[in-house]
């Protein structure tokens, strides 16, 4: 008779957490639980909301257990620290209690779903201390469906406990967040990645070395299940010791001399040998959209040693760095800042590309054109420095702003969203103004109140950062809001749209036409208004002619 081999069980299953102190990263969650616990202040619903992988589910179950353990002589009470011996705890962790419905509302979005869950929770549980319900990806239900589970939210029965889940929290109405109790579960750190990743590994019978374990957890991104997803698969293909290149070849990272080489011959304006560079990369079996995400990271590296945080970059080696600090001598600010705004642009291209590698040589291409062209101070100091083409949007030279700028406690008035814009301008926070001209839909716009729709590529904490710097500058209190609404067209599309009614306007224009006539193979390549003139002038490029 042969014995049965029970099935493999990946590692993040094996591994999960099976209480509070087992949870990696989330203090905050757990000190706040276990207080409102022993305090008997416990919520009737809670929503958590984090990236992939940082653990809403796990958390969701472990306070499912602390509501519900009744201990090793079966009369304990709600408990911080659930034994995992009841028959409570056991039945939850085997996902087959009948009084803890876990639903997952990406599949049962609509009202109909909801309202079987709201006919439910009038009946008292069957075996537990209470009925939980925990619906994972929250923000995919219908709008109906909210406003159907409002009112149970507003006065649940007291033997009811909501737990919610999502990685989008912005898309819950607000009527819902304000019944809730909400944790932000934050993504974990490198250093306890690399910890818990070790003690597993150890756990397993494998070692592994350091670089292996910090390549890992930086490829995790804050994700225990996306690390433990990249350690399980190095674990496999490994005899015994998992080595740094064996996990480079899992996740196609590239070596960081190569991607060193390669960022330097495109910001010295080489692109054939910058293109030979990065097809070497690819031949070796780097991933394009890896190879994207290196030369980010390096341009954010580079651009913080030049300012002296080197400790806020990520950890790299005594060469790394030394390379680093030659590169930010000879880089300036504006290089940087363009090269980080044409690589994140192109990254987005090529996760979305066909071919991921056709996107990846055109970012090489861009950068390595337009390394040479002048940054914003050097058109200020010289604004007829030839350049191939200007942003489509430029704000308004910030003269009404000058004067309160060397006065910090004078207040600066902001009258119109065109203001406010050219504000962060003038005061060179780049990366927030390129967020206002690209990817804000304004709402409304009010003294100390501004709405907008944000695009999904923007950054959480869009708002807040924008609400905290026009409270500095201007001495007033200003909210910025996050709004579902549509909202208008971005400046950068404004600005678009009146580059092409401009351009329209030159080519109907007589004496244009006749220009283009007389010389066969002439185009309009590019429009100007001339100061102190109505005059539309049209740059004409003119072909060969017989």
């Amino acid at each position: 008779m042969t014995q049965e081999t029970k099935p493999y069980l990946v590692l993040a299953r094996k591994y999960r957490p099976r209480n509070f102190s087992e949870l990696i990263g989330q203090d905050a969650l757990v000190t706040t639980l276990t207080n409102a616990i022993k305090s008997n202040r416990i919520a009737h619903a809670f929503i958590l909301t984090g990236i992939r992988g940082v653990g809403k589910t796990t958390s969701a179950r472990i306070i499912a257990k602390a509501l519900n353990c009744v201990g090793i002589d079966g009369s304990s009470g709600p408990t911080p620290e659930p034994c995992g011996v009841c028959e409570q705890c056991i039945s939850i962790a085997e996902d087959r209690n009948v009084d803890v419905i876990e639903a997952d509302a990406a599949s049962r979005t609509g009202v109909n779903d909801i309202r079987e869950i709201i006919d439910n929770v009038r009946y008292v549980p069957v075996a537990a201390r209470y009925k939980i319900y925990i619906i994972d990806e929250v923000h995919m239900l219908s709008k109906s469906a909210f406003n159907a589970l409002l009112k149970t939210l507003e006065e649940p029965p007291p033997h009811v406990k909501f737990i919610f889940a999502t990685t989008e929290i912005r898309k819950i109405p607000l009527t819902i967040l304000s019944r809730c109790q909400r944790f932000d579960l934050l993504r974990v750190s490198p250093e306890l990645l690399m910890q818990r990743f070790s003690e597993i590994a150890a756990k397993e019978g494998f070692s592994i070395d350091g670089e292996a374990l910090e390549i890992i957890a930086k490829a995790a991104e804050g994700s225990v299940r996306d690390g433990l997803s990249i350690l399980d698969q190095a674990l496999s293909r490994s005899s015994g010791n998992v080595t740094a290149k064996e996990v480079k070849e899992l996740i196609g990272i590239a070596d960081s001399n190569k991607i060193f080489d390669l960022f330097e011959l495109a910001m010295a304006g080489k692109p054939p040998e910058a293109l030979a560079a990065l097809r070497t990369l690819y031949d070796s079996s780097s991933d394009p959209v890896a190879v994207l995400e290196d030369l980010l990271e390096l341009t954010h590296y580079v651009s913080v040693v030049k300012h002296g945080a080197e400790n806020t970059a990520a950890k790299t080696g005594a060469g790394d760095k030394r390379r680093a600090q030659a590169m930010a001598e000879k880089l300036s600010v504006p290089a940087l800042v363009k090269a980080w705004q044409i690589l994140l642009k192109s990254l987005g291209e090529a996760r979305a590309a066909a071919n991921p590698m056709n996107a990846a040589e055109m970012a090489v291409i861009k950068l390595a054109y337009t390394s040479g062209l002048p940054g914003p101070s050097d058109l200020a100091k010289n604004p007829h420095a030839e350049i191939r083409q200007a942003p489509p949007f430029q704000p308004a030279p910030a003269k009404s702003f000058t004067p309160e700028f060397t006065n910090a406690s004078k207040k600066i008035p902001v009258n119109n969203f065109r203001e406010l814009v050219e504000l962060f301008a003038a005061k060179e926070e780049q990366a927030l103004h390129g967020w206002l001209v690209n990817g804000v839909h304004l709402v409304s716009f009010e003294k100390g109140r501004l709405e907008f729709r944000p695009s999904p590529a923007a950054p959480q904490d869009l708002a807040g950062k924008i609400g905290k710097c026009l409270t500095d500058w201007t001495g007033e209190r200003w909210l910025a809001v996050i709004s579902n609404d549509k909202g208008a067209t971005t400046l950068q599309d404004d600005a678009r749209q009146q580059e092409k009614k401009l351009y329209e306007e030159i080519a109907n224009d007589p004496n244009v036409a006749r220009v283009l006539e007389s010389f066969p193979g002439a185009e309009i390549i590019g429009v100007r208004e001339k100061r102190g003139e109505n005059l539309k002038a049209g740059d004409l490029k003119a072909g060969e002619s017989k």
